[in-house]
């Protein structure tokens, strides 16, 4: 999976492929936020008649990762892992780490926005 940030994505990027939003960054050096997209390449002939379908379900994932809902996020992951020709399997993994930790223990004022010097 290619990743790739908010602002080099290209139209014509849009219009060929798949964008999957992954994580928020914050970059404190630059003061500015941007999301990292995985890119899908390939989509399996089987998968495509899908794939608005698991595109929603990827993206509603994100936000209940926002909204700390892990018991959707669990459910979402485990869905979605083997789709996208397992192009995105290891970010749900990470994923599926991070909520596991989370809850345990979700530190106070905790935000799905990943701070970077």
């Amino acid at each position: 999976m290619n990743i790739l940030f908010e602002s080099a994505i290209t139209e014509s990027v849009r219009e060929k492929y798949i964008l999957l939003p992954l994580d928020t960054f914050y970059f404190q050096s630059a003061d500015r936020t941007e999301v990292a997209y995985g890119l899908i390449e390939n989509t399996p002939i089987l998968e495509m008649m899908a794939a608005d379908r698991y595109t929603d379900l990827h993206c509603k994932l994100i936000e209940n990762y926002q909204k700390q809902n892990w018991s959707f996020c669990e459910n979402a992951i485990e869905h979605l892992t083997g789709k996208w020709s397992k192009e995105i399997d290891s970010f749900y993994s990470e994923l599926s780490t991070r909520i596991a930790s989370l809850k345990e223990t979700t530190p106070p004022g905790w935000t799905s926005t990943i701070h970077r010097p």
